[in-house]
């Protein structure tokens, strides 16, 4: 008996002591953009995506408010989840950044057509400016196999 509690509890220890290994993720069109951050980074089954805007690339921030942006920004979020083997049925939190807090409620419905099988867990803020001129960004954490 004092042998198997021995093994269960050496067993334990070893595991508890294993690291996840880390991929930083990038396709090479953004990686020759030298920004300073990986377009996602997984860890075990969990992918954390960098803040996306609405943006179109070659094209800038759509035009016309923040409903638009916050339709391509999801867009954007969508291609990459899907591109690193998730998707928006995996995502479990978001952190929303607005450039107007009075923004928050026509960035919302927006934001929700995008969730209509579940609600993830959400954070949102105002600041005083956004990269690119952006009106919203926005980062997602997602499970993945």
């Amino acid at each position: 008996m004092k042998t198997k509690i021995l093994l269960i509890c050496s067993l334990l220890l070893i595991s508890c002591g294993s690291k996840q290994k880390v991929e930083y993720l990038q396709t090479d069109e953004h990686a020759a953009l030298g920004r300073p951050f990986s377009e996602a980074v997984k860890v075990g089954n969990m992918l954390y995506l960098s803040g996306k805007i609405g943006n179109i690339p070659g094209e800038g921030v759509v035009p016309g408010g923040i409903e638009p942006e916050t339709r391509q920004t999801m867009m954007n979020i969508k291609e990459v989840l899907e591109r690193y083997g998730s998707s928006l049925d995996e995502v479990v939190k978001c952190l929303c950044m607005l450039e107007d807090i009075n923004d928050w409620a026509a960035m919302s419905a927006e934001y929700i057509k995008f969730f209509p099988n579940h609600k993830p867990a959400r954070s949102t803020f105002a600041g005083s400016g956004l990269a690119a001129g952006a009106k919203v960004e926005i980062e997602c954490m997602a499970t993945v196999e």
